[in-house]
């Protein structure tokens, strides 16, 4: 999706009121990097796709690389959105995107105390917050195609 048809589009859906935290299955040479919180505490040890809030007037697409380099340090490109949409809690919505790993090594800046790289068959592995559990059929489907 182009970054004026996003635009277009959260402007037509009334959920776009929510406001967006994008989270990124980052993808590089057919694994999947993982992310474990170390806060806060109620998800603290537990494990996501990284990003965060998108500000105004930024693209999903856009909030994401931005978040990815922020959160890890690396350069990547959002590719696609990942079916579902969840209510992290009342006026803020997650979406999950697939995106690719274009330079850099990532490493745990902020909320994160450690990170894996998983192949298809390693995604059950990690204790997965549950709303990024829920959309890994698809990650693991796009794991097998790359």
């Amino acid at each position: 999706m182009d970054e004026a048809m996003e635009r277009s589009a959260a402007a037509a859906d009334p959920a776009a009121e929510n406001r967006i935290v994008v989270g990124g299955a980052l993808i590089h040479r057919g694994r999947v990097l993982a992310a474990r919180r170390s806060r806060p505490a109620e998800v603290a040890g537990r494990w996501e796709f990284p990003g965060g809030k998108a500000e105004p007037g930024e693209t999903e697409t856009e909030a994401l690389e931005r978040e990815l380099m922020e959160e890890l340090g690396v350069r990547a490109r959002a590719l696609t959105r990942l079916p579902g949409a969840w209510l992290v809690r009342p006026g803020l919505e997650l979406r999950l995107w697939a995106a690719e790993l274009l330079s850099g090594e990532p490493r745990p800046l902020l909320e994160h105390d450690e990170l894996r790289w998983l192949g298809a068959a390693e995604l059950a592995d990690v204790d997965w917050l549950d709303h990024d559990r829920e959309v890994l059929p698809e990650v693991a489907r796009l794991l097998t195609t790359a």
